[in-house]
């Protein structure tokens, strides 16, 4: 499964679902976002039935970024039955992700 990039009716869809998902938020002139692309999507191949990982951009929807209180990018949220239970801010390497993850699956 390759990394979604969401707008909000799609981030709103999986959320609703309850299904597991991280979340990485995000902008296209964000050095370290883009250091941080190739880690996400090797998340969600490693991670690929087990939950959703999406990207969302900050500037194109800066609702979904204000109502999740993003004050730097990038910001990686995991969410859980629909609510927000990690966050991560910031460039860190591959195994912070992923000890973030097995903590919540």
């Amino acid at each position: 499964m390759a990394v979604l990039h969401a707008n909000e009716e799609a981030f709103a869809k999986i959320l609703e679902s309850g299904e597991p998902m991280l979340v990485d938020f995000f902008a296209t002139w964000c050095g370290p976002c883009k250091m941080l692309a190739p880690v996400m999507e090797e998340l969600a191949a490693n991670y690929e039935g087990k939950l959703h990982v999406l990207k969302v951009d900050t500037d194109e929807n800066q609702s979904l970024a204000v109502n999740y209180g993003i004050m730097n990018i990038p910001t990686v949220l995991f969410f859980q039955g629909g609510n927000e239970v990690d966050r991560i801010v910031g460039l860190l390497p591959k195994e912070s992700f992923v000890q973030m993850i097995d903590s919540h699956l």
